[in-house]
């Protein structure tokens, strides 16, 4: 029996699986495991399967397969996830840690408010470098048509395009984002965020998840890029709460460009796998 946990942020829900004393599913196995297990009518149901582990530098290792079995760079909403359990199952303290993820070692800090665990991430800086993204051409992706709409695109530990709009919730999300996402100016795809600004503190957002490869209730990675494009084009200010689907994501920016998530992952059930 292969024991997991389920848990969400903000609706963006994981399955998780407890590596850090011992392999559990084979490395040549894990993508196949994500693919039948995040099926939500035939498997436990997830946006992706996340692998908690060791590492010899930071606190914790986070591997995460998504549902086409492809492994993502990071998560925002994952990392907060697995921070939840690690805290829960003794492996660090309440206070700061650091998470080993292929986009690098993220650090956090996780604190209790009105008796719940939030969990802010430094994402560090996004990157606005077409060929840190990556995407085709050279200088900054701001603005610039692609599909009949203003698009802008940042890094912010996976490739995002930002598309700003007054009617969110009319935003043809499911119908124009795979052409954005395999749009071959984005070499290794891109999420997609539709965006409508409330105030400079404020913002909605809807997300197409690459690997996912449909809307999600939320993403953190995508908030934090919606909010970093916003206020470079200075819609908003340097502190923001993103609506999502799912709950508010907080994110803010320090004076180094840095950017900050915080949320309040939850845990929805623990099970068994034959």
């Amino acid at each position: 029996m292969i024991g997991f946990t389920k848990l969400q942020s903000n609706g963006n829900d994981f399955i998780l699986i407890d590596e850090y004393h011992e392999v559990v599913v084979p490395e040549e196995r894990k993508g196949d495991f994500a693919a039948r297990y995040c099926d939500r009518r035939f498997g436990v149901g997830g946006d992706g399967v996340l692998f908690l582990g060791k590492d010899d530098v930071a606190d914790l290792e986070m591997r995460l397969f998504q549902p086409d079995r492809s492994e993502a760079e990071m998560c925002g909403n994952g990392i907060s996830c697995l921070a939840k359990y690690a805290v829960e199952r003794g492996y660090v303290p309440i206070g700061r840690a650091t998470i080993k993820t292929r986009a690098g070692v993220l650090s956090l800090k996780t604190e209790m408010e009105d008796e719940e665990l939030f969990v802010e991430v430094n994402m560090g800086r996004p990157r606005y470098d077409r060929g840190e993204i990556p995407a085709a051409g050279n200088g900054r992706f701001l603005n610039q048509r692609l599909h009949g709409c203003n698009v802008s695109a940042v890094n912010t530990g996976v490739p995002h395009a930002v598309i700003f709009t007054e009617r969110l919730e009319e935003a043809p999300v499911t119908e124009l984002s795979p052409r954005i996402r395999y749009d071959p100016v984005f070499p290794m795809g891109a999420n997609v965020n539709f965006v409508r600004v409330h105030t400079p503190h404020e913002i909605s957002i809807r997300t197409y998840e690459r690997g996912v490869e449909d809307e999600t209730l939320s993403c953190g990675t995508g908030s934090v890029a919606s909010a970093a494009i916003a206020h470079i084009l200075k819609k908003t200010s340097n502190e923001v709460r993103v609506h999502t689907r799912g709950g508010d994501v907080r994110v803010r920016f320090d004076g180094q460009g840095n950017a900050y998530m915080k949320t309040c992952p939850k845990m929805v059930f623990r099970g068994e796998i034959p």
